[in-house]
């Protein structure tokens, strides 16, 4: 069904106390007006106009057409189309459908909705048809495009919507196809269930879906994008985007702004950050290329590799392996059980339950800090570039059968115990003068300081 409004649309004005329909307000207030030599001439006429002036806002600029059912493979399927005029703001708010919007060089906005039902039956495919009540008009600069059940009940608990379907329409699915003007400075859409493919916005989108997958590419005013479970996508947005899924991978190919990526339970891969990132996965592999600014990215369960990091760095994982190309601000890197890699950071802060450590100093321009590293079982090993300057103390718990070794003939190393009982093995020194403090600990396993290339 379509429901569609035009300059003929019912509508309203409270005027004095009174209500009038539009066709009410022409018996009213035209019967007095004389016309002569093309020109009408109206008593009361700045009130008169000003009421025009309401109506002609509250006349939505919209047209539809319901196209005829017809035979889809071994069901039905049935397209609506519909028109509205060129506006700053776009909503689209269904019950189900897909959505696929394009943006393009064009003035106005238009509309193709094609439901389908699997029934073989033609009556109660229409049936089921005409129980989606599709609406679409213009109210101030936003045009709206609305999908509703008939028969559904919404009620709202805060801020929650909890919707009560009381028809069974599992039979039925639909897609809806939008192209707007590019220009657009907000698209919002909402739909309970379907996937959504948005691509070519100037202005901002904000798009969400109960259960489906969803991409966005070419979007330049920023981005908001969840789904209660499915992956996302994300080509090229400029402006800070925010992508969340209940469950379901994350791509993103180049955030120009800052990103916030969150995932229940998905892997999650990022070629592209110019500012800052916030990464978070239940359960899956996180993988970024690049990124401009600071980076926090945490798992419950999966490997890490980081590639360049403007920034400071946050990394955690509940066990998995991390590796870290190069970072200009500090790094915290913990995880449960895995060996960690960082190469190129002024300092670090680094646990790992069961692994060995790989560490690279070297000096960025960041402020000077501690270094602390440790490992229950592992090996430790530490490159230092030659401009560091750093105090360095390192131990090895349970010594016996393990080393410290160092290229620095500073770092002097020393052992306590026999070879009949536990020997715990220690190292100090300083380079370049001292510094800030560089620890080092391994419950059982060797530490070896090496010159950086």
């Amino acid at each position: 069904m379509v429901r569609r409004f035009n300059r003929e649309s019912k509508a309203h004005v409270f005027i004095g106390g009174g209500r009038y329909s539009k066709g009410e307000f022409r018996s009213r207030h035209f019967e007095n007006c004389s016309q002569g030599s093309g020109v009408v001439a109206m008593r009361r006429s700045p009130q008169i106009v000003w009421l025009i002036g309401i109506l002609m806002a509250i006349a939505p600029l919209a047209v539809g057409q319901e196209g005829q059912i017809s035979r889809e493979g071994g069901g039905w399927s049935q397209v609506f189309t519909g028109s509205m005029s060129g506006v700053k703001n776009l909503r689209v708010k269904l019950d189900m459908s897909s959505v696929v919007l394009r943006g393009g060089h064009q003035p106005g906005i238009d509309y193709n909705l094609r439901l389908r039902s699997r029934n073989s039956s033609e009556e109660e495919a229409r049936r089921q048809f005409q129980a989606y009540k599709i609406t679409s008009y213009v109210k101030g600069d936003t045009a709206w495009v609305v999908g509703e059940w008939q028969g559904n009940h919404s009620y709202h608990m805060g801020s929650a919507r909890l919707t009560v379907n009381t028809r069974s329409e599992r039979n039925v699915s639909g897609e809806l196809v939008i192209n707007v003007p590019r220009e657009m400075e907000l698209v919002k859409i909402e739909t309970g269930g379907g996937n959504v493919d948005t691509v070519g916005v100037s202005g901002r989108v904000e798009a969400e879906t109960g259960g489906g997958s969803m991409r966005l590419d070419d979007v330049g005013g920023g981005a908001r994008a969840e789904t209660g479970g499915g992956s996302i996508s994300a080509g090229t947005v400029s402006g800070d985007i925010s992508l969340h899924t209940g469950g379901g991978s994350i791509e993103v190919d180049r955030a120009n702004g800052q990103l916030v990526a969150e995932t229940g339970g998905g892997s999650v891969e990022i070629n592209s950050v110019t500012q800052g990132a916030q990464v978070e996965t239940g359960g899956g592999a996180i993988e970024m290329h690049q990124c401009g600014g600071k980076v926090k990215v945490s798992t419950g369960g999966g490997n890490i590799d980081l590639g360049d990091i403007g920034g400071a760095a946050e990394i955690q994982t509940g066990g998995g392996t991390i590796h870290l190309a190069s970072a200009k601000g500090p790094v915290e890197a913990r995880t449960a059980g895995g060996g960690v890699e960082l190469n190129g950071v002024p300092s670090a802060r680094v646990e790992t339950g069961a692994g060995g450590i790989v560490v690279k100093l070297v000096k960025t321009g960041a402020a000077a800090a501690d270094t602390r590293l440790e490992t229950s079982a592992g090996d430790i090993t530490v490159y230092i570039a030659a401009d560091v300057a750093i105090a360095v103390r390192a131990s090895v718990d349970l010594g016996n059968g393990h080393h410290i070794t160092s290229d620095f003939p500073d770092i002097h190393v020393a052992s306590e115990g026999n070879q009949w009982g536990p020997r715990t093995l220690n190292a100090e020194g300083k380079l370049n003068g001292g510094g800030p403090l560089l620890k080092v600990r391994t419950t059982t396993g060797d530490i070896t300081f090496k010159r950086a290339n």
